[in-house]
Order: C-alpha cells, then sequence, then structure tokens
C-alpha cells in the first residue's frame, strides 16, 4: 500500500465528514457516560452505532462517490466498523491507564480520556478500512 494511496483528495471529505460524526458521536458517548452513568463500553458503543448509521451515507456519496447499493457494501461497512472499534476502544483503555498511571485521576476522568483517545485511534484506522475495504471499487 504506498502513501499516495492514503493521503488523496478523499482524506479532506473522509476528515470533514469524520468532524461531524464524531461531534455527533462524542456527544452521544459523554451525554451517556457523564449524564446517564452508562459504562465506558455501552457509551462507547453507542456513539460508534449511530455515528456509523451517520458515516455509511455521508462516506458512501460524499468521500468515495461509491454507486453500489447491495448489502454486501452495507455487510462490509459494519463489518469495518466492528472491527475498528474492538481494536481502538480495546487500545485506548489499557494505554490511557499505562500513560496516567502515576497521576492520580478518578476513574471516571481516566475513562473520559480513554473514550477521547479511542475516538482518535478509531478514525485513523477506520479510514483505512473505508477505503480499501468496505467502499473498494
Amino acid at each position: 500500500m504506498q502513501i499516495r494511496q492514503l493521503l488523496n483528495k478523499e482524506i479532506l471529505t473522509f476528515l470533514v465528514v469524520g468532524v461531524v460524526n464524531t461531534l455527533f458521536g462524542t456527544a452521544i458517548m459523554f451525554v451517556l457516560y457523564n449524564v446517564f452513568g452508562c459504562s465506558y463500553w455501552v457509551s462507547s458503543f453507542c456513539d460508534y452505532f449511530f455515528g456509523s448509521i451517520l458515516s455509511y451515507f455521508l462516506n458512501k456519496h460524499f468521500t468515495f462517490h461509491y454507486q453500489g447499493t447491495d448489502w454486501r457494501s452495507i455487510v462490509k461497512f459494519a463489518l469495518n466498523i466492528v472491527v475498528c472499534y474492538l481494536i481502538a476502544y480495546s487500545l485506548a483503555l489499557p494505554l490511557t491507564r499505562h500513560v496516567l498511571q502515576d497521576m492520580h485521576f478518578s476513574k471516571t476522568i481516566v475513562e473520559n480520556i480513554a473514550m477521547l483517545v479511542g475516538t482518535v485511534l478509531f478514525m485513523v484506522i477506520n479510514y483505512i478500512g473505508q477505503k480499501f475495504f468496505a467502499f473498494r471499487k
């Protein structure tokens, strides 16, 4: 895989769509976690479940200009989201705990930071997954 394939005009649109999805999903995630007391995993899952629905339509039409409307593209997109979610959020919490281990933050603060770290990790690997797997031309 060449760097040029990753860094093309699609990445700008993906980043704009990503900002919209991230704001939408992060609002859901932090409200569920901080206001309704849902767990780290439930809150982050809801972020990506609802954000992924929005992401599918925006990236399909605006970023990758994918013309297919078959179930395969939906299944591939959903599989990509699940794999990226599991990777990002499985790494985010232990990574954040490790980096902050000498600091005395509450569990809530650490998990809020981990959710932000997971969002960034997710966005990076999700772009690669969507470009080369879900919306491959």
